[in-house]
C-alpha cells in the first residue's frame, strides 16, 4: 500500500507546482505547456487501450467466462459516463484564454502604471474591489471543482500502482503533468485578488490533496471486496475515467494553449514513450 499511496500523493501535490508557477505566469511558455499536456494525454490514452483494458478483460474472463468481455465493455463506458456526470455537476474552470489575459495584463496588486485591466484608474476605482472579490471567488470555486475531479484520479493512480508499480508510475507522472495547470487555475485568481502568495499556494495544494484522499477512500471501501471480478471492473472503470479526462480536458486545453501541432506532437510522443516502456518492462 505504501508505494501506490506515495505515487498518488506525488501526483496530487503537483498542483503545488502550478500554485507556485502562478506567481510567475507572465513568464510561462505556452508551447511547452501544450506539448506537456499532449504528452500526458498520450500516455493515458495508450495505457488505457493497450494495457489496462486488456488486463481487465483477462481478470473478468478468468472469473466469469466469455461474458467477462461484455462486463469489461460495460464498465468502461460506465466509467466514461460517471466521469461526464461529475464533470457536468462540478465544471472545471481552467481557461487558457484567462491565463493568457492575465499573463500580459497588469494586476491591481502589482501594476505601477496608470491602467488597471486596460482602463484608466479613475474609471475602475469603484469596481476594483468587486473585481478582486470575483477573482477570489473564482479561485475558490475552481479549487472545489478540481478537488472533486481529483478524487477519482487518486483512485486511478492508487489502484494502478497497487496492481503494477510501473503502471502506477506512468499514470502518476501523466496526472502530475496535467495537475500543474490546475494548480495555476486555482492560485492565479486568488493571488491576483488578494496579493497573498501563501493563501493562493495553500488553496492550490489543498485541491491536489483530494487525490490521496480518493486513494484512501478507495482502499478502505474496496479492499474487503477485492477479487478478480472487482479488479477487472475497477480497471475498466479506470480506463474509462482516463479516456474521458484525456479527450474532454487534456487535449482541448492543450490545443487552446498554442498551435495544435505542439499538442499533437506531445500526444504521439506520449504514446510512443508508453509503448516502449511497456515493451521494456
Amino acid at each position: 500500500m505504501f508505494w501506490p499511496f506515495m505515487l498518488t500523493l506525488f501526483a496530487g501535490l503537483s498542483t503545488s507546482i502550478g500554485g507556485y508557477l502562478a506567481f510567475f505566469v507572465r513568464q510561462r511558455n505556452v508551447s511547452a505547456m501544450a506539448f506537456m499536456l499532449g504528452l500526458s494525454a498520450g500516455v493515458m490514452i495508450y495505457i488505457s487501450f493497450v494495457e489496462i483494458l486488456q488486463q481487465s478483460q483477462v481478470y473478468l474472463i478468468h472469473a466469469i467466462g466469455p461474458g467477462g468481455a461484455w462486463v469489461m465493455v460495460g464498465s468502461f463506458f460506465i466509467g466514461i459516463g460517471a466521469t461526464a456526470m461529475v464533470d457536468n455537476l462540478f465544471p472545471d474552470h481552467i481557461d487558457p484564454e484567462l491565463l493568457a489575459h492575465n499573463s500580459h495584463t497588469p494586476s491591481p496588486a502589482v501594476s505601477d502604471e496608470a491602467l488597471v485591466y486596460g482602463q484608466p484608474v479613475h474609471e475602475v476605482n469603484d469596481t476594483q474591489e468587486l473585481r478582486r472579490r470575483l477573482l477570489n471567488r473564482t479561485g475558490l470555486l475552481t479549487a472545489l471543482a478540481i478537488g472533486v475531479h481529483n478524487l477519482p484520479e487518486g483512485l486511478v493512480t492508487f489502484m494502478a500502482g497497487y496492481s503494477n508499480i510501473s503502471w502506477g508510475l506512468s499514470i502518476a507522472a501523466a496526472i502530475a503533468i496535467h495537475n500543474i495547470p490546475e494548480g495555476i487555475a486555482v492560485a492565479l485568481p486568488i493571488y491576483q485578488a488578494t496579493n497573498n502568495k501563501l493563501r493562493a499556494f495553500t488553496m492550490a495544494t489543498l485541491s491536489g490533496l483530494a487525490e490521496p484522499i480518493g486513494a484512501l477512500l478507495g482502499y478502505f471501501v474496496l479492499w474487503p471486496f477485492m477479487n478478480d471480478v472487482t479488479l477487472g471492473v475497477i480497471f475498466a472503470l479506470i480506463a474509462g475515467i482516463m479516456i474521458y479526462i484525456s479527450f474532454d480536458e487534456l487535449i482541448p486545453i492543450a490545443a487552446n494553449y498554442a498551435q495544435s501541432g505542439f499538442a499533437l506532437s506531445g500526444l504521439f510522443l506520449g504514446m510512443l514513450v508508453m509503448a516502449v516502456s511497456l515493451l521494456l518492462l
